[in-house]
């Protein structure tokens, strides 16, 4: 390296470490739910309690474990890492990402069958949520349970330990991850070192088991023993928990950081892991009970449970993290209200806290706590929520292929055919499970959509009465010049926010019908959500040239993406003051917004009961004047009401 590359630490070297520490990054957030399923997925096979049960033989053992094996390799080496997370929105990834792409390229393809797959696409979301209550309950107790293993004695005191711990998580949301974040890399590693050793421990007492590895394992399995292996895969998916972040958090570390922390460190230790457990259950078939700690000497098994403990909040994290990401995007795209938001990292834009979520993931978390007690019971909830959000990303990414890169159809059907075949397989299996437990992520799932669209569909129709309401921007122009010397013209700038150029602001309608005043300056300023993560600071704003610049009134486009934050005033102060003539003081000036109720009316709309859904929905909204970043001191609220 130069001297010049040293100073500017753009060399070669410095290049690596910058990757490097990406990688440690991304081991760190992406992959703690993925790296913890080892934790609970063998003793969930082998549960004797499951109403489907595994019987213990070396036949199983070694399907059970060629199955595991090859179902990470299809569903998370191939499906994600080779092929989803090429299908990037700027380099965002997630099932979100996903549904902008089709709504961007649905010009190409059926749009009927874009908008279809798009409503897929939000209840593969919506399931998201689901998993982001399931994830922290049976992360964290499983490896409480551990303690069990280091002392019988202390089994009753998993669940107070549980609750204390998940009330911790929560409480410390707020606070943010910045701090704990640097110290979440460097523990993963160790997570899977110690997990990587363990599991060779294991292999050396039946090296036989390597065998698994073959596929031939898992198709004798599958194929041979058809009634059993069947219903294992509802407990097999487990395996794969955690695939979904891999994606969704690539717009934070990128593709390459993710794949090769995958394939270098993360795959070999989890793999190692199953391994293990297979070999100590060949070895001694009492230890389904619980393999994975057993796998650790005497000594280490407390140690392990310590660590176990943090590797599993990290991993809870991640998913809670995930759940305030999916919530902004959706708020953002019109699928659910504005939520406040709260940035809790100056230098990390992703990292966010959304109170109401927090709080709403809190007790749903503990309620599956105190439910199901076990995350054996857990577990078959889990697996519904798992495999459907990975059928549908699967699904949609096959779409997205057609659309955005114009891939051959027999192509695009055979890869369908393989992965969608995998997907559902699994699907069905865990819908056997639906007495008990699977239900649980579908209705959460459904809840999830329903709200979610009947968000969007009741601010359609609040936006169409709102336009009729407002009537055309130019006709109020004619009506403010016909009002001529009765309308008082006050200095100053004042800044109505408005959902588009062609009609006038309520606020702005009002002040003139009812305060018979304007002000010198009027700027009516429309933001627009693009179907891309962040908008450039360069393109944030364009002044659109309406003809009313003799009327003092300028209108102003604010353009964001759906994972940037609206903010009015910072937004405004990028304006070139030779677009506006210098007129418009920003510094002082007035914003004002309206303020809308919303009434349940007698139109056929929508079902009575979405009218009261969407309405209740709407009490959760944040509140405008801080979600758009206005100064208090200088922001007006004008009132009036709108029948739904």
């Amino acid at each position: 390296m130069t001297s010049r590359e040293e100073e500017t630490g753009h060399g070669p070297g410095a290049r690596d470490v910058v990757r490097l520490a990406v990688v440690v990054g991304a081991l760190g957030v992406v992959f703690g739910d993925i790296g913890t399923s080892p934790i609970y997925t063998m003793q969930t096979v082998f549960n004797p309690a499951d109403p489907h049960p595994v019987p213990v033989s070396v036949d199983n053992v070694f399907g059970v474990v060629s199955l595991i094996f090859w179902s990470v390799m299809i569903i998370v080496t191939v499906t994600y890492i080779l092929l989803a997370m090429r299908a990037d929105n700027q380099g965002e990834g997630g099932i979100m990402a996903l549904i902008t792409l089709l709504r961007r390229w649905s010009s190409r393809g059926g749009r009927r069958a874009a908008a279809v797959l798009a409503a897929l696409g939000i209840f593969g979301a919506a399931l998201f949520f689901g998993d982001s209550m399931i994830t922290p309950a049976i992360s964290v107790l499983s490896a409480v349970e551990g303690l069990k293993i280091v002392n019988p004695d202390l089994e009753a005191a998993i669940i107070p330990i549980t609750v204390i711990i998940i009330v911790a998580l929560f409480a410390v949301q707020r606070r943010g991850t910045a701090a704990v974040g640097r110290v979440f890399g460097p523990v993963m590693i160790a997570w899977f070192l110690v997990v990587a050793v363990c599991g060779i421990g294991g292999i050396t007492r039946h090296p036989d088991i390597l065998k698994a590895l073959s596929p031939t394992y898992a198709l004798d399995f599958l194929i041979g023993h058809f009634g059993i292996a069947f219903f294992a895969l509802a407990a097999i998916v487990l395996a794969v928990t955690g695939a979904e972040a891999l994606y969704a958090d690539m717009g934070h570390f990128g593709r390459r950081a993710i794949t090769r922390g995958w394939l270098a460190l993360v795959l070999p230790a989890c793999v190692l892991s199953y391994l293990g457990q297979g070999a100590l259950i060949l070895a001694d078939p009492a230890n389904i009970g619980s393999p994975f700690f057993l796998l650790a000497p005497g000594w280490a098994r407390l140690p392990m449970v310590i660590l176990a403990t943090a590797a599993t909040v990290i991993a809870s994290q991640a998913v809670i993290t995930g759940a305030y990401s999916v919530a902004s995007q959706a708020a953002q795209l019109g699928y659910l209200p504005r939520l406040r938001i709260a940035h809790t990292s100056e230098a990390t834009m992703g990292q966010i806290y959304v109170p109401w979520i927090n709080w709403l993931l809190m007790v749903s978390v503990l309620t599956l706590v105190f439910a199901f007690q076990t995350s054996a019971a857990l577990a078959y909830a889990f697996g519904m929520a798992v495999t459907g959000t990975i059928t549908i990303t699967t699904l949609l990414f096959f779409y997205v292929a057609r659309l955005k890169w114009g891939t051959p159809r027999w192509l695009l059907g055979i890869g369908a055919f393989l992965l969608l075949g995998v997907d559902l397989l699994f699907v069905a299996a865990n819908l056997t499970k639906l007495a008990h437990g699977a239900w649980l992520p579908l209705l959460i799932g459904l809840t999830a959509f329903t709200i979610m669209t009947t968000w969007q569909r009741g601010r359609e129709i609040v936006t169409a009465e709102r336009a009729h309401s407002e009537g055309t921007l130019p006709e109020f122009v004619e009506q403010l010049r016909a009002a001529g010397a009765s309308t008082a013209t006050v200095p100053g700038t004042a800044v109505f926010l408005n959902r588009g150029k062609q009609t006038a602001p309520l606020a702005l309608r009002a002040n003139l019908e009812h305060n018979h005043v304007r002000h010198e300056h009027v700027v009516i300023m429309s933001l627009e959500t693009d179907t891309v993560p962040r908008v450039p600071a360069e393109e944030r704003v364009t002044v659109d040239d309406l003809g009313y610049a003799d009327d003092g009134i300028t209108h102003v486009t604010a353009r964001f993406g759906y994972m940037d934050t609206p903010d009015v005033p910072a937004a405004l102060s990028t304006l070139d003051p030779a677009t506006t003539e210098g007129q418009l003081q920003l510094d002082d000036a007035s914003y004002f917004l309206s303020k809308i109720e919303l009434r349940r009316g007698t139109s056929p709309t929508m079902a009575s009961w979405r009218k009261r859904l969407f309405i209740a929905t709407s009490y959760i909204t944040a509140d405008a004047a801080a979600h758009f970043g206005l100064p208090r001191d200088r922001t007006v609220i004008m009132g009036s009401h709108i029948d739904v």
